[in-house]
């Protein structure tokens, strides 16, 4: 746990946050930053699955008034959007950025620069600096976020994440995030190599959420009730797939401990590929009976923290103001 209430890299040793990116760096020269072990030279702008090369591509960044309570406060979330991403989501909402840009025809953005958003960002009095779709960009967020700290960065940073992720970058990222927000998509292989267009999905998942939590524990928030370190679990809760969440909420309990913070989210709807008679069974929002049976299957384990949707006192006043 860091020995003071500021963000976890400070408590790093002198010499840590450099020897970090020089092992991020080494990690894309034949990589496997992620379970897709792709093995091209990233450092030399090969690309494969993600289709990014050396640097991060990076496609929008602000602050973000629709995140969890405990993420936007009454400033909002700094948060940085990555294009591309390492799975192949059929229902993805953001199928734009993430799989439909080809190659190459969007800027680059070097780490200097990354770190010069996550400043503008803090100057803007955001709450925490919120990194989503990361999953395939871990060594880049850390060349970001040793630079930004030199810079003078002093905001909790959020792995916004799908939690197919890798145990060697999570081990990069160990001590330099506090925030991890993963999201648990499905338990099944069948559903994950349908969905998802990865197998081993399952696997990685919990084994991934495992050592984010061995390295934050359980959410912690501040007297203002924003989140400062610890875990928080998304799940998006899908049509037709209340055995899967079932599922994906008994082992939380189990395995994380009852006091895990919890977004059921309810936002479905038909994106992406998802058309014809393939995805039919997806190709619907979600019934308010469906979220609710998912409420109490949550509850049934055990679990009790969960994100209210209530907007910060503050937020409201400036809304209304």
């Amino acid at each position: 746990m860091p020995e003071h209430d500021g963000p976890a890299y400070l408590d790093l040793p002198p010499g840590e946050l450099a020897a970090r990116t020089e092992r991020a760096r080494a990690a894309l020269e034949l990589c496997r930053v992620c379970p897709r072990d792709c093995d091209v030279n990233r450092l030399e702008d090969e690309v494969a699955v993600c289709k990014t090369g050396r640097y991060a591509i990076v496609s929008s960044s602000f602050p973000h008034l629709g995140e969890e309570d405990c993420l936007r406060g009454w400033r909002g979330s700094g948060t940085i959007f990555f294009s591309h991403c390492n799975l192949r989501c059929v229902f993805c909402q953001n199928h734009d950025i993430s799989q439909a840009i080809k190659v190459r025809t969007e800027r680059a953005s070097p780490p200097q620069e990354i770190a010069g958003t996550m400043l503008e960002l803090q100057a803007l009095g955001c709450h925490n600096i919120n990194l989503v779709t990361p999953e395939h960009v871990a060594p880049q967020v850390v060349e970001a976020v040793a630079l930004a700290i030199e810079g003078g960065l002093r905001l909790p940073i959020v792995y916004n994440t799908s939690a197919y992720d890798s145990l060697e970058s999570l081990a990069l990222l160990d001590g330099i995030v506090d925030i991890y927000m993963p999201d648990f998509k499905y338990w099944t292989q069948a559903a994950s190599r349908k969905y998802l267009a990865a197998e081993n999905y399952p696997e990685t998942a919990r084994a991934a959420i495992r050592e984010m939590h061995r390295q934050v524990g359980p959410l912690t928030l501040d007297e203002d009730g924003l989140a400062r370190r610890g875990l928080l679990l998304r799940h998006l809760v899908m049509p037709e797939g209340l055995d899967e969440t079932r599922a994906i909420l008994e082992w939380t309990a189990a395995e994380l401990g009852r006091d895990t913070y919890v977004n059921l989210m309810d936002q479905y709807r038909p994106a992406g590929r998802v058309r014809g008679t393939r995805f039919a069974e997806i190709n619907r929002r979600l019934e308010p009976t469906e979220l609710a049976e998912a409420r109490v299957i949550a509850r049934g384990v055990g679990l009790w923290r969960f994100d209210g949707r209530r907007p910060h006192s503050r937020l409201l006043r400036r809304l209304v103001g």
